[in-house]
């Protein structure tokens, strides 16, 4: 599977677009702790680090998706 990038607001304003970017990362964060990947058990686990840390993990993955798709929340502050 592949994300394909879509094209920036061009007239945006660097802060508002960053507040949106940061909106639209805290959304995928909070949807991937529910539907994204949990830590696995058994020999193949990661053990307790892994359960500590896997919220980074998700983090990070919210923060590329975010980077990568364009949900229009920056779009909503327009039409305002």
């Amino acid at each position: 599977m592949q994300i394909v990038a879509t094209a920036n607001d061009v007239g945006a304003r660097p802060a508002q677009r960053s507040a949106a970017d940061q909106l639209e990362a805290a959304f995928l964060e909070e949807m991937l702790k529910y539907c994204g990947p949990s830590a696995r058990s058994g020999a193949f686990g990661g053990g307790a680090g892994e359960e500590q840390f896997s919220s980074y993990l998700t983090q990070e993955y919210a923060a590329i998706l975010a980077a990568k798709l364009d949900l229009g929340l920056s779009s909503l502050d327009d039409e305002s």
